[in-house]
């Protein structure tokens, strides 16, 4: 049975964008293992063929042949063979903790707040033309989303939420640009959120966070709208350095 996909177009078509040159393995493994933690692939969906796949990141057969190997390792991806066969998406139910402690313990304290500091300029500015720009229809998504979130039970599905929140924001700004660019951060910081979400208290401020900015973006309150995102982002930041510091 085909299994539909996630209709996230400038998400998807920068999931599969080419990757970095260095440590080319681990970026498509990073890459691909965190589209599918933040549900960006669906569970399920067959990944391009091998050729076709390793064309579209820019690396060789080999490369993403090693990659695949680490991500069915992860239980990230399954591979069946002969007719119909291929490599699948297998969503975890819950991303490994292990997993996700050890990406932490990789960034610096600096390095965290380098991308809180862009993640909140891009968020700012996404959240700032999107008053500017939307009208009320446009934000049913948004709205749509944060009540995914509330009703979320577990730490992966309101880490995929508050991500996916934020590309749709920037998709609302009406600007190609900022969605990719907020697609391939949150292939970076999004599962990492998994971290934190766990706690109720903090799904529950971050679902009110969210409410305001669509409030002040439907309220056409730019600079109030921008404030807020950005706020979001950095409280998020600052929770995710604490915990570093810890490990």
């Amino acid at each position: 049975m085909a299994v539909k996909q996630p209709t996230f177009g400038g998400a998807r078509r920068a999931v599969f964008a080419p990757v970095d040159n260095r440590a080319r393995v681990e970026a498509v493994v990073r890459r691909l293992g965190d589209a599918i933690e933040l549900g960006l692939l669906a569970d399920g969906e067959q990944l391009p063929g091998e050729s076709e796949l390793a064309g579209q990141l820019g690396v060789s057969t080999v490369t993403l042949r090693e990659a695949l190997m680490a991500l069915r390792q992860q239980g990230l991806v399954t591979t069946r063979r002969g007719r119909g066969g291929g490599s699948f998406v297998a969503l975890p139910e819950v991303p490994g903790e292990e997993r996700l402690r050890a990406r932490l313990r990789g960034w610096s304290t600096e390095e965290l707040r380098d991308l809180g500091d862009h993640w909140a300029a891009l968020s700012g500015a996404a959240a700032l033309l999107a008053a500017q720009r939307t009208e009320p229809e446009d934000l049913v998504q948004l709205r749509r989303t944060v009540e995914e979130l509330d009703r979320a039970a577990d730490a992966a599905a309101r880490s995929r939420m508050y991500g996916r929140f934020h590309v749709e924001l920037a998709a609302a700004a009406q600007s190609a640009r900022l969605t990719r660019e907020q697609v391939a951060l949150q292939t970076e910081v999004g599962a990492l959120l998994c971290l934190l979400l766990g706690d109720d208290e903090y799904r529950e401020e971050v679902a009110d966070r969210h409410r305001s900015v669509i409030s002040a973006v439907q309220d056409g309150a730019h600079e109030s709208a921008r404030t807020l995102a950005e706020r979001c982002v950095r409280e998020s930041t600052a929770r995710l350095i604490a915990l570093r510091l810890t490990l």
